[in-house]
């Protein structure tokens, strides 16, 4: 600011006292002006307009510091109201032609020299409106593009919402279904206990053995029923049939074999009962990977499924050597475009206290390991 006025001062030592006072005065309001000039865009666009019509009056001719004009309109144009942008633009394209019409040229420089002097003028306040303007048009399309992905982010994340219920709901039905099956085992245990209660007590013994096994089962497939079935759902009708279970699994296998996908299925460890959640999580597991392999592993895929009893737990493993599913479908349980089904894998293994695993295979391919408790979680 002390540089600008001391240039002034040097450039217009030829002025008369008052006149170079007025001009000192607007050269440091035009100063001050461009270094609040980010505060308050609208109102330092209104002083340097003041400032030059105050020049024109008082015959201050141009000087170095109505540069802060130039400045001030590229600020208003990129930062301020629309409407300063507007006046700052018309400001700035009239400003030289009233300069010239205030100081004309000197009797030697032509018309045609005059006019191409005034358009050399206007050009630079021309450009300072576009650069601010175009600053402006920018951080609007970058806060355009940030507000449609915080809404897509949104949506998406209601999506997963409402395919996790979906999966929840899905598989409550199901296990409603085994439940059923399990309480209508244990009444026909119970009246053929009855009948053969005097004639053959072995018999009966066995059957309320039968029952008491069976009841147990059907409590803690209820427990995990209780936290998933959705309240105020209506009753289908229909005979309550056992869900697929771990014996079906060769079935499966022959059928996916079918319908042109080479699968290696092997069973290691020795087979023994399981809870009816655990078997028709590992059905569905099996099922789902498979499907999946079909739909995303591509031409000439082949698939390995193990079957591992341990101890305590039933390891599942399904690899393909496709070219594996698309990225969204493993990262945070993303939707397959038709299903959800890794979704509906973590839903089903937590029901049960397991662990999952899902993931591109390395050397290509996708890989789904599962982990199931034999017992069921209490």
């Amino acid at each position: 600011m002390l540089a600008g006025l001391a240039l002034l001062w040097v450039v217009e030592a030829s002025m008369g006292r008052e006149v170079r006072l007025v001009a000192v005065v607007l050269c440091a309001v035009l100063c001050a002006a461009t270094a609040l000039r980010r505060r308050a865009p609208e109102k330092m666009l209104l002083v340097v307009t003041a400032v030059g019509l105050l020049q024109l009056v008082a015959d201050v001719e141009i000087n170095p510091a109505d540069f802060a004009m130039l400045v001030v309109i590229y600020t208003c144009a990129a930062n301020g109201a629309r409407w300063a942008s507007w006046l700052g633009l018309v400001g700035g394209l009239c400003a030289p032609t009233l300069a010239a019409l205030r100081w004309p040229p000197p009797e030697a420089q032509t018309q045609w020299q005059s006019v191409v002097s005034v358009a050399f003028m206007t050009i630079p306040f021309a450009l300072a409106w576009v650069l601010g303007d175009s600053i402006r048009t920018r951080r609007a399309y970058y806060a355009q593009l940030e507000e449609r992905a915080a809404r897509l982010e949104r949506e998406r994340e209601a999506q997963a919402k409402v395919a996790v219920a979906g999966e929840r709901a899905r598989i409550a039905r199901e296990l409603h279904d085994v439940v059923a099956h399990n309480v209508s085992v244990m009444v026909v245990q119970a009246d053929g206990a009855a009948y053969v209660l005097d004639a053959a007590p072995e018999q009966a013994k066995q059957a309320l053995e039968t029952i008491s096994g069976t009841g147990r089962q059907a409590l803690a497939e209820m427990r995990r029923l209780l936290g998933v079935l959705r309240t105020g759902e209506g009753s289908e009708g229909g005979e309550y049939v056992p869900q697929p279970g771990v014996e079906q699994l060769t079935d499966l296998i022959e059928q996916v074999r079918g319908a042109g996908l080479p699968v290696d299925f092997k069973v290691a460890g020795e087979p023994r009962p399981l809870d009816s959640g655990v078997e028709l999580t590992a059905y569905r597991i099996v099922q789902e990977a498979l499907t999946n392999t079909r739909k995303h592993g591509g031409e000439h895929v082949g698939a390995t499924v193990r079957l591992s009893y341990a101890d305590t737990e039933l390891d599942l493993l399904i690899e393909d050597d496709g070219r594996g599913a698309g990225r969204e479908l493993y990262e945070a349980g993303g939707a397959d475009g038709l299903g959800h089904g890794l979704i509906g894998m973590r839903e089903r293994v937590g029901m049960v206290g397991g662990r999952l695993d899902a993931g591109p295979r390395s050397g290509g391919g996708f890989r789904v390991s599962a982990v199931l408790p034999l017992k069921p979680s209490r």
